[in-house]
């Protein structure tokens, strides 16, 4: 392989019901970042059916240029379809780095278009940076079960491909001029229901009315040293003053005492509100890794020596059941106060 032919960052742009996904705008920021120092071209590739306004909005937040694949047969998300589009394109331009949302399509889709390319695919990435010396893409993900980091290099073969968890980066602030309608390219998709395995009948959708910790501003989460299922209670009062919602640690997940929807860290979802208080949690590396880049940490816990004590800016060491009530009713009548 000749891996000087490859040029560009490529996003991959996820949407679902012509609803352009939160990550796929995070990757467009950091992506923009590593367009950057490489000198290349930012490119959104999104797939689907009447995406003419997502394909402007991808322009707004960073990329230079839209690679929009339109088809009836991309309406909804198929391994098959998504696979065949994307890497006859990428056959075609020869991308040298290739971002996939970890969501659940993308965590489908990226290993399938890495093995059809004979690439190699870094998955869950919690950092990504250019060596300054070969050029390469450097790809950072726990590893040992999150007790260390480990960086890889996919040297030899191109695109270089990872898969990134949501709330891992940040998006860029959108900006309107960008929106050129020349920079989108609408490519002729050739498939047929011969590519395509597998037929999509029926689309039900269900929900369990939890909101998504990863849009959430301010965070009560509760970890095994709330003693039990029912002190989850006295967090949902305490997040609802504060206008918050209700996260859990892996443990309180295990127990059954939290659904795995809010459980934040490694296997779990990837935050940064602009408040966490951390409760009856202890702060294992597996936990700071979905949580450290918060704004601002509070944690309260019996033992002023654990770990996430440490990475907090206000440590509450204390007995749960006296610290939540009290800090509920303190900030419930602060805010009858300055009300009045």
């Amino acid at each position: 392989m000749n891996i000087s032919e490859h040029k560009g960052v490529w996003v991959f742009a996820e949407q679902r019901d012509g609803k352009l996904q939160k990550v796929s705008l995070e990757l467009l920021g950091k992506g923009r970042e590593i367009a950057d120092k490489l000198g290349t071209e930012l490119t959104a590739v999104v797939l689907g059916h009447n995406i003419q306004d997502i394909a402007d909005n991808l322009l707004s937040y960073g990329a230079d240029k839209v690679l929009a694949c339109d088809n009836k047969f991309l309406s909804h998300y198929s391994t098959d379809a998504y696979t065949k589009v994307i890497c006859d394109l990428a056959v075609e331009k020869k991308p040298e780095i290739i971002f996939i949302g970890a969501t659940f399509i993308g965590r489908d889709l990226g290993p399938r278009v890495s093995a059809r390319l004979r690439t190699g695919l870094t998955a869950d990435c919690t950092g990504l940076d250019i060596d300054s010396e070969t050029n390469n893409l450097m790809m950072t993900r726990p590893a040992f079960g999150g007790n260390l980091m480990a960086t890889i290099v996919c040297g030899n073969h191109r695109p270089q491909m990872s898969t990134v968890r949501p709330g891992v980066f940040s998006r860029l602030e959108k900006d309107s001029s960008r929106i050129n309608g020349e920079k989108v390219d609408y490519v002729a998709v050739e498939l047929t229901e011969k590519d395509i395995r597998t037929k999509t009948e029926e689309v039900v959708k269900l929900s369990k009315n939890i909101m998504d910790i990863g849009e959430a501003s301010v965070l009560v989460a509760g970890g095994r040293g709330l003693g039990n299922a029912e002190n989850f209670s006295k967090l949902e009062e305490l997040a609802k003053v504060l206008g918050g919602t209700v996260a859990a640690s892996r443990a309180a997940v295990d127990i059954n005492w939290a659904d795995k929807a809010i459980q934040v860290g490694q296997t779990g979802k990837t935050v940064r509100p602009k408040l966490y208080i951390a409760c009856g949690i202890s702060g294992a590396i597996q936990h700071l890794a979905g949580m450290q880049d918060s704004e601002f940490i509070i944690a309260i816990n019996k033992n002023p020596e654990c770990p996430i004590m440490k990475v907090a800016d206000l440590a509450i060491v204390g007995d749960l059941n006296k610290v939540l009530p009290e800090l509920t009713a303190k900030i419930k009548a602060h805010k009858e106060e300055a009300a009045i």
